[in-house]
């Protein structure tokens, strides 16, 4: 086995040059891979934080709503009615508009989600936010997620050194008097929350007994998935009954399967896959066919095809594991290059660095499937 080892090595490494073009190929490859999927987790990350911190065990919305950019509403009597189920702790609710930002100092439409909350109560798990409750009950004041897009990024500045802005959100001026931290996504520019009082004031087609997400506390060592059968089969079907896991779920697969972003990702990582392929082939195939002598003067002297065929996918086991490492290390730059530029939750895993360099390994593994045809075909009698 060293010696096949060897013999691939040597193989590969006689001709530098190429070696060279097809690792940078290889990296290419892997970068793509690495970018597509982590443009895909961060998109799914991004979507449902805000579903991730929410206070609440059963999340109660209307059956329509597609996303959290596009939620229906529906009557606060079924969360009033929620109440009644045995079991059930306390209730809250949580409004949800997509807005318009405009500054005086920029005069530029910026699209921007809009929460209203209950100031008196907790309802995300964000210790910032909570900490700003007090004054969000206050006329006309909300406070902005630090991590939004570039373009904002003045203004949350002014912000963090004690300024208080007043843009105007759908045409009503408010006040931004703090900070919070959550990160942006696709779907919007920025987040904006504030009391449901204020939501009211700036969405002023909406009435206050329709509410977009229902939030259900239930009490210690209660069943949920009881409860939420429960509720399910004796409220009107008029709502949906959600578990917390399931509402997260509920946002990941409105941008996975619904969004036209979900699936280019998808097709870039299969794309990347595709493009390393044929490198490798392409490398595989030239350095068969430049040693097909050689290999048929082997196969006379008694070696065996399996000999030869291993010999084959060490060379493409060699090239993979090579181009995986330059391109792993150069995807590390690019995501924290786009980190700081689009504020996405761009991070390398180990789930994910498995995921690429098994993929990288199966893409050597079938252009070298495809490449020992030629070598097969070798004939002693043929080539002397």
């Amino acid at each position: 086995m060293n010696r096949k080892l060897f013999l691939a090595w040597l193989q590969l490494t006689r001709e530098k040059a190429r070696l060279l073009v097809a690792l940078a190929g290889i990296a290419f490859a892997v970068i793509l891979m690495f970018m597509q999927l982590g443009f895909q987790a961060a998109l799914f990350e991004s979507a449902t934080r805000v579903h991730q911190s929410i206070n609440a065990d059963v999340v109660l919305i209307n059956p329509r709503s597609r996303a959290l950019i596009s939620m229906n509403n529906f009557s606060r009597r079924r969360l009033y009615q929620a109440l009644g189920f045995d079991g059930v702790e306390s209730i809250n609710s949580v409004y949800v508009g997509l807005g318009t930002w405009k500054s005086s100092q920029t005069q530029r439409d910026r699209a921007i989600l809009v929460l209203g909350i209950d100031p008196t109560r907790t309802t995300l798990h964000i210790p910032e936010i909570n900490q700003n409750l007090d004054k969000l009950k206050l006329d006309d004041v909300a406070i902005l997620d630090r991590v939004s897009r570039p373009e904002f990024q003045p203004f949350i500045a002014e912000v963090a050194q004690g300024k208080v802005i007043t843009p105007e959100i759908n045409g009503r001026k408010i006040k931004v008097v703090g900070l919070f931290t959550v990160g942006s996504s696709f779907g919007s520019d920025a987040l904006l929350i504030t009391s449901e009082v204020n939501f009211l004031r700036i969405f002023k087609t909406r009435e206050a007994g329709e509410i977009n997400i229902g939030l259900i506390k239930l009490k210690p060592n209660t069943n949920i998935e009881r409860i939420t059968q429960a509720i399910k089969t004796n409220l009107p079907q008029d709502i949906q009954v959600l578990t917390h896991d399931e509402f997260v779920e509920f946002e990941k697969t409105y941008w996975q399967k619904n969004t036209a972003i979900g699936f280019v990702f998808t097709l870039g990582t299969i794309m990347g896959f595709i493009v390393g392929s044929v490198i490798v082939y392409q490398v595989l195939y030239t350095n068969v066919s430049d040693h097909l002598a050689e290999y048929a003067t082997l196969k006379a002297m008694g070696y065996k095809d399996t000999y030869l065929l291993l010999m084959v996918f060490q060379e493409a086991l060699i090239l993979g594991f090579l181009g995986y490492i330059p391109g792993f290390a150069i995807t590390l730059g690019l995501y924290d290059l786009t980190k700081k530029a689009t504020s996405l939750p761009m991070a390398i895993d180990i789930g994910r660095s498995l995921m690429v360099l098994i993929l990288t390994i199966f893409m050597c593994f079938i252009s070298g499937v495809i490449a020992v045809r030629k070598l097969q075909a070798a004939d002693p009698a043929d080539i002397f």
